[in-house]
């Protein structure tokens, strides 16, 4: 068992992970836009990891994907989501706080489902390790 956990076997596992880690964050964040809505002044923020994901993925371009995920899990701690504010000097409200509820709650459910589809994922790469075990 010592063996496998020194091969490539959980390198998706882990991008999975972050990716899951940071959909996490974002759902946090988005809740926290939606429970500020009627607060003066508040700005939203949100978490962008796809991006960061996807430049991160993109440096290499002629290099498969196998590749790519195995020089990403040697760098995984320079891919942290990182909240932001978005949008801090809009405004389209009298009391300066820029939250549109029913717009959080169209990101809120994205997102959800995107945590779904990563959670899925991964039990999926674990499924795999398991049939190659067998």
């Amino acid at each position: 068992m010592s063996t496998l956990i020194n091969t490539n076997a959980f390198d998706y596992i882990n991008v999975l992970d972050r990716a899951a880690d940071a959909s996490w964050i974002r759902n946090d964040v988005i809740s926290n836009n939606i429970s500020n809505a009627d607060t003066p002044g508040f700005k939203r923020s949100d978490v962008d990891f796809a991006t960061q994901l996807a430049e991160a993925l993109g440096q290499s371009r002629y290099t498969s994907m196998d590749d790519k995920v195995s020089g990403l899990n040697r760098n995984l701690n320079r891919l942290q989501p990182v909240a932001y504010s978005d949008y801090s000097g809009y405004s389209y409200r009298v009391d300066g706080n820029n939250v549109d509820p029913d717009t959080e709650g169209v990101y809120l459910a994205k997102n959800q489902v995107v945590y779904q589809g990563l959670t899925a994922a991964i039990r999926q790469e674990f499924r795999n390790l398991q049939m190659v075990l067998k």
